[in-house]
């Protein structure tokens, strides 16, 4: 099964919402962190997490969120520098963790001297948002493939797909395993999903969720 881990959000808005949710739907322990009172209270009426209102630039407000516990970090606030700000202040106090903000210019790799990933989501949503925050274990091709999700998943051990040959997992409607292990051939129904394996998978939108469940549990 896909390992639980402590994520750390800066940012409650639309974005930081809703990649918190779908990073608690997977099973991981996330906080939010979010300085305007009434986007708190929002979050709190529509969904039970831990909710810190406070400046996640502040470390004593990062310290209420458990940083030295957390596994990532990922600053997803509308505002670009202060994002930045956000994870190195994070890595300051927590040099282990992984630091991942959003940007608002598609050209702005030189982020990356600084943190782990970037996420532009003018062309990557809460989904890519929440991948990058997890690892580089899912990679989505979401600027190029509009709402089909297009991802390089690694196969997960104990996950129910794991160690069967494609003719024997039953996948949604709407998924196509595209690529054998590590890309090398297309795939076929003998194609077997080996735990640690990485296999391409085009996805429609409303099936993601059953596809990463068979593949990463």
């Amino acid at each position: 099964m896909t390992s639980k881990r402590n994520i750390v959000i800066a940012g409650g808005g639309r974005v930081g919402f809703q990649t918190a949710k779908l990073l608690a739907n997977r099973d991981h322990d996330v906080s939010i962190i979010e300085p305007d009172p009434a986007v708190v209270d929002a979050i709190a009426d529509e969904w039970v997490a831990t909710v810190i209102r406070g400046d996640a630039t502040d470390p004593d407000i990062l310290a209420q969120a458990n940083l030295s516990e957390a596994d990532a970090i990922a600053a997803l606030t509308g505002d670009s520098g202060l994002n930045l700000a956000i994870c190195m202040v994070a890595q300051e106090l927590a040099p282990e963790v992984r630091t991942v903000t959003r940007i608002e210019d598609a050209s702005g790799e030189a982020y990356l001297q600084f943190v782990d990933a970037v996420v532009f989501p003018e062309h990557a949503g809460a989904r890519t948002a929440a991948n990058e925050i997890i690892g580089s274990d899912v990679q989505t091709l979401a600027d190029v493939t509009g709402s089909l999700d297009v991802m390089q998943i690694r196969v997960e051990e104990g996950a129910p797909a794991a160690g069967k040959t494609l003719s024997e997992v039953r996948f949604p409607a709407g998924t196509l395993v595209v690529s054998g292990d590590e890309g090398e051939r297309i795939a076929r129904p003998d194609t077997t999903l080996d735990p640690g394996k990485r296999y391409v998978v085009a996805v429609e939108p409303d099936v993601v969720d059953e596809v990463m469940n068979l593949l990463r549990g």
